[in-house]
């Protein structure tokens, strides 16, 4: 009889979850988790990227994001391919609405590291009530690793309401 060894991912996902079991706590992370990713896409972005010249019209395809996202999706990828895919999917869904506000920017809106500040700070708040409210510190103070794990433990949940293997 062969003994299957648990995935890396499912070990990180039974980790997060001791300290994601209070539905109060779910709801919130449900909510607050891709915000904090959001706000975080729209602080990276906001960083002034250098004009690279041999890039030519296509250095507007490449600024801190592209890159920080490049490096995030590889760690998925070796986790789970299609929560990478997931994951790089809603990437680019959040990145839709974060240029959406570098144009409100331009037409004189509000700056859009502005905008992701605020929407972190509240995330945040709301993910450390959650925390208060389950009586369990986030997953993340022992091991940082868990901040990347947070969105591909929600996907994971999406894929197995569909019965989708990950």
């Amino acid at each position: 009889m062969k003994i299957e060894e648990k995935r890396k991912i499912d070990i990180l996902f039974d980790k997060y979850s001791e300290s994601h079991q209070n539905p109060t706590n779910k709801i919130i992370h449900w909510v607050c988790v891709p915000l904090i990713v959001f706000s975080i896409i729209g602080l990276i972005t906001a960083i002034p990227f250098p004009h690279i010249a041999f890039l030519g019209k296509y250095n507007m395809f490449l600024n801190w994001f592209s890159l920080v996202m490049a490096a995030t999706i590889y760690y998925y990828l070796r986790l789970s391919p299609i929560l990478s895919y997931l994951m790089l999917f809603f990437f680019a869904i959040c990145y839709f609405f974060i240029v959406q506000l570098e144009h409100l920017e331009k037409a004189g809106g509000p700056d859009l590291w502005q905008v992701s500040l605020i929407i972190f700070v509240l995330a945040w708040i709301g993910q450390f009530i959650g925390h208060k409210i389950e009586g369990k510190k986030p997953s993340f103070l022992d091991d940082l690793k868990f901040l990347l794990i947070g969105p591909l433990w929600l996907m994971h949940f999406i894929l197995k309401r569909l019965k989708i293997s990950y």
